[in-house]
């Protein structure tokens, strides 16, 4: 297990990127950690994700985990995070969890258990606005998916920050939180596109558009759908962002 966390700046470890539904082997659902040298963050927490995450660091150790949305994908590893610091090493112990209201009631229905997450979770309601976990600056932003489903940006002192759209289907919800220079992971469910009139998801026209006017420095890319290519989705954005264009794969990891 490694314990290393960021010298200088920002660094983002891919925990997990896939979808709610994937045929590509090794996937995990959304889970994104983000660490300086004294704070780590980690962005949603989906299906699978996990392990990984105990590999790169002591899961007890985090400072906070900022919940997207209330989407099985962005959030059930949760339960195995809670069983671990309930009976695992160091035990019991408590990680912050912020994220939209109902959370903790989802979690322990599927359990069928009143109180169950709370056993280790502490969980708080996620507000918009600028807030702080530890060194971290974090900016919160409604976006447009479920009734309540949120962007984030993390920075520290004036310096570039990297802003994770979470599952959002209007881009322009995410412009106030870009400042050019900024690094943008993004989702891109419907590939090249286009996305059909009834799923609240992005595709790469979308996301280019977004990362040309706001002026960031990088797009990395994620939550691609089954049956899209990427290769294909890479030249969507590439076509219309002059800028680096990736996509994120678990094990990945970025200085910001």
């Amino acid at each position: 297990m490694s314990s290393e966390r960021a010298t200088g700046g920002l660094r983002l470890d891919i925990v997990g990127a896939g979808p709610a539904y994937t045929n590509r082997p090794g996937a995990s659902g959304a889970a994104y950690l983000v660490r300086d040298a004294s704070t780590a963050v980690l962005l949603d927490l989906g299906q699978g994700s996990f392990p990984r995450l105990a590999g790169l660091l002591d899961p007890g150790t985090l400072d906070a985990i900022l919940i997207s949305h209330l989407h099985p994908d962005h959030f059930i590893d949760l339960v195995p995070l809670r069983h671990y610091l309930r009976w695992g090493p160091k035990h019991p112990r408590r990680v912050r969890v912020l994220g939209p209201a109902g959370l903790g009631e989802r979690l322990d229905a599927l359990n069928a258990e009143p109180g169950f997450i709370a056993a280790a979770l502490d969980i708080e309601p996620l507000e918009l606005g600028l807030t702080r976990v530890g060194s971290i600056a974090v900016d919160v932003a409604h976006v447009t998916h479920s009734a309540e489903s949120c962007g984030f940006r993390l920075s520290i002192g004036n310096g570039p920050g990297i802003v994770y759209s979470g599952d959002c289907g209007r881009a322009a919800d995410l412009d106030p939180l870009i400042r050019p220079g900024d690094d943008l992971l993004c989702e891109v469910s419907f590939g090249p596109g286009p996305v059909p009139s009834d799923a609240a998801h992005l595709d790469g026209p979308a996301v280019a558009a977004l990362a040309r006017r706001t002026g960031v420095c990088r797009v990395l890319l994620t939550h691609l759908l089954m049956g899209f290519d990427e290769g294909e989705t890479v030249e969507s954005v590439r076509r219309d962002f002059g800028g680096p264009v990736a996509f994120v794969q678990p094990g990945d990891h970025f200085t910001i």
